[in-house]
């Protein structure tokens, strides 16, 4: 049963908005793509127990992917994607500075932020919700244009992240 509608769902809706078809998600670097769509998952979970009951279907639904993702986020090279946030930030901090303020908070080694179950939790010492603002913007970074052509294979991030990655190799 859905409650009334929320401030909330104004975030949903923007974020439901947006649209990858015109890009070919194919040739993205794929540890870069897992964790754009893990971190749109995280913003739509986040948003979804704010906006809907615990025990909504979609929170279930959501919850199962988060399980899954535990898993998968282990696998192969995205077991470096950490490391490699606090890489970029170490060795180009004009790029890390330019990625979505979430990456930059969840990942960075300095910040308190993560993933408490589930859901984003920038300040862990903090009970209030993530503000709708916050929501907005982490929306609108991920889905800027020039942030989603860096993720292409032989693009900025998908380079640096092959620089990243042949220290490891």
């Amino acid at each position: 049963m859905l409650i009334e509608k929320n401030e909330y769902h104004h975030v949903l809706e923007t974020l439901y908005s947006k649209s990858l078809v015109l890009e070919s998600v194919g040739d993205f670097n794929q540890v870069l793509y897992f964790y754009f769509m893990d971190a749109i998952a995280h913003i739509d979970f986040s948003t979804c127990i704010l906006a809907y009951n615990y025990h909504n279907v979609r929170n279930k639904m959501n919850m199962e992917y988060m399980r899954w993702r535990i898993d998968e986020e282990k696998k192969g090279d995205r077991v470096y994607f950490p490391e490699f946030i606090n890489w970029i930030k170490e060795n180009h901090p004009e790029k890390f500075g330019s990625l979505p303020s979430l990456w930059r908070d969840i990942y960075d080694n300095s910040k308190p932020a993560g993933y408490r179950s589930f859901r984003i939790s920038i300040n862990p010492d903090s009970n209030q919700p993530t503000a709708v603002n916050q929501l907005l913007t982490w929306i609108e970074e991920f889905f800027s244009p020039d942030f989603i052509k860096s993720m292409y294979t032989d693009a900025s991030l998908d380079k640096l992240f092959n620089e990243f990655m042949a220290t490891k190799r």
